[in-house]
């Protein structure tokens, strides 16, 4: 079995963010496979209307078959989930645990994201040792609830040139949209509908990749 993913090599490029409610009634399972064979490079888990036992029980399936494929596996706010599952990290949201008891519990070897939507949050999260920020909402989402106000791509580049860490823009983003934000300095995207939705998962997936792919090329190539 491959030994816990490693900060020093994720590839943060197309990052999913798995929710049953946007699955179509299939299984998270089989969405993560065909996600990760289109080019996903990240998966988390974020299930908030389960109860800890059924978290645990879906978490631990998902990281099972991440870690024989290699992805990383990120757990949405729950530290003690991460922990019980021995997943490769956690995701913190304002309202979750602070970053700084996060650390401490769960050591330097596994990655933790801080949410950021503006510049002085994006400095505490690199501050205080967070691995990436996740910066958004880029666009107008309706995955998220709470997501706030879109601060554009434009608000995205402040954010992400504010510190050293990877941004990764979440929020309304598709294949439509997503090179703009590339370009605009993001280590890479965030989806949940884009392609947990879609009626072709690993399709969707492969097309957002090309994009992101492509705009990095671009980016690259104009430096």
């Amino acid at each position: 079995m491959a030994g816990r993913t490693t900060t020093l090599s994720i590839n943060y490029s197309l990052y999913l963010i798995l929710d049953s409610r946007f699955a179509r009634g299939r299984a998270l399972l089989d969405v993560a496979q065909a996600a990760v064979r289109g080019g996903v490079t990240v998966l988390q888990i974020r299930e908030k209307h389960l109860t800890t036992r059924e978290l645990v029980r879906a978490a631990l399936e998902l990281r099972a078959w991440a870690r024989e494929a290699g992805v990383p596996f990120i757990i949405n706010d729950r530290v003690d989930v991460a922990l019980a599952v021995d997943a490769d990290g956690v995701h913190l949201g304002p309202d979750d645990m602070a970053l700084e008891t996060a650390r401490r519990i769960l050591g330097h070897t596994r990655i933790i994201g801080v949410s950021a939507g503006t510049q002085d949050e994006a400095r505490e999260a690199a501050r205080g040792g967070a691995d990436y920020i996740g910066v958004g909402a880029v666009y107008n989402t309706a995955s998220k609830s709470d997501a706030g106000a879109p601060i554009g791509v434009d608000g995205f580049a402040a954010i992400a040139r504010s510190v050293r860490i990877p941004a990764v823009a979440i929020g309304g983003l598709s294949v439509d949209n997503v090179a703009p934000v590339i370009m605009a300095g993001a280590a890479g995207v965030a989806v949940i509908s884009a392609i947990v939705g879609a009626m072709d998962v690993e399709r969707a997936a492969n097309e957002m990749r090309s994009r992101i792919d492509a705009a990095r090329h671009v980016a690259t190539g104009s430096r």
